[in-house]
């Protein structure tokens, strides 16, 4: 059973939605309190759909109190943990960080230590030690104004100075604040082939609509004899031009529908994959939506100038070739 040791504003800062209870308070978490938030997955599996709130589990041989019970929440990335299973679902217990200290419940995640084994060894609690030369804990904070911004990077400027004067930080100091999508960027969250396919398939998709303009262009002229008829009974310009743009939205709502048939085969191709974000490929309804508007927006686009130079044709000379 996964579970993430943290503070109480773990569950205000991401909007994680609770269906039954609440998370516990800071000074539960001072306090050592021995309380859990679990799952809505975890809780039917030991209670049923009854209210768990205050029933009590087992973890490591220690008992914990349920407080509550998150709804349905697996946010994909899982952007505030990307060092574990970035596209894995969230974990299915919840502990207040200095319970899961004082209880030494260990660590979860990636530790990196930068110096030799002996001063690991001289720290009472080992690599885990407050004053030990490791890194093993993630820090996430909310930053409402740029002001609070800059004063919380003077804090870490601070910080990092003071641990660099006293031995344990070798190198200068260098502080930097990433927000969600910067952060998910710099760990390389979305593969480099993943984007080389998207820019393969906009660069498709111009290459189509070329063709397209070609090929509108040469059907409209070929109809010319019947386009000056038209004109000649009557029809005017924006009639014909029209006419046109109407054909042409309505070849593209019929690739529309064989391209929505192929995204499907392409995505189930994705989901058979062994990548870790293979099981995200699906579509939405608003991909869906998007699919059909893209497809008749790019064919009317690239019917424009084949339905100018249609609605262009003289009726006389037309007449007159007949």
């Amino acid at each position: 059973m996964e579970a993430r040791f943290t503070s109480a504003d773990f569950f205000a800062m991401f909007d994680v939605p609770f269906l039954h209870g609440r998370g516990w308070s800071g000074a539960d978490d001072e306090a050592r309190a021995r309380v859990a938030v679990i799952t809505r997955d975890l809780s039917e599996k030991l209670f049923g759909t009854v209210d768990s709130v205050g029933k009590s589990i087992r973890l490591s041989q220690h008992e914990f109190r349920v407080i509550g019970v998150i709804d349905d929440w697996a946010p994909r990335p899982r952007f505030f943990d990307v060092t574990n299973d970035r596209f894995s679902g969230a974990e299915q217990v919840y502990v207040p960080f200095q319970t899961s200290r004082a209880l030494d419940f260990g660590a979860q995640g990636n530790m990196n230590c930068w110096d030799d084994s002996r001063k690991v060894a001289d720290d009472p609690e080992g690599n885990r030690g407050v004053n030990a030369p490791c890194a093993w804990l993630q820090y996430w904070v909310e930053l409402g104004t740029v002001e609070k911004a800059d004063a919380y990077r003077q804090y870490l400027r601070n910080y990092s100075d003071q641990q660099h004067t006293a031995g344990r930080f070798q190198r200068p100091t260098h502080v930097a604040l990433s927000d969600v999508m910067t952060w998910l960027d710099k760990n390389n969250i979305v593969p480099g082939d993943v984007r080389l396919q998207l820019w393969l398939a906009l660069a498709f998709l111009v290459v189509c609509l070329l063709n397209t303009v070609g090929l509108l262009l040469a059907k409209f002229l070929r109809r010319s004899s019947e386009l000056g008829v038209r004109r000649a009974l009557g029809a005017s310009r924006w009639q014909i031009f029209q006419q046109c743009l109407v054909e042409a939205g309505m070849i593209g709502l019929a690739g529309g529908v064989i391209g929505l048939g192929l995204a499907w085969a392409g995505l189930w191709a994705v989901r058979q994959q062994p990548a870790d974000y293979a099981a995200l490929a699906s579509l939405d309804g608003v991909m869906l939506a998007t699919t059909f508007v893209l497809a008749i927006v790019a064919s009317l686009l690239a019917g424009l100038l084949p339905a100018w130079r249609a609605c262009q044709i003289t009726p006389a000379v037309q007449l007159k070739s007949q």
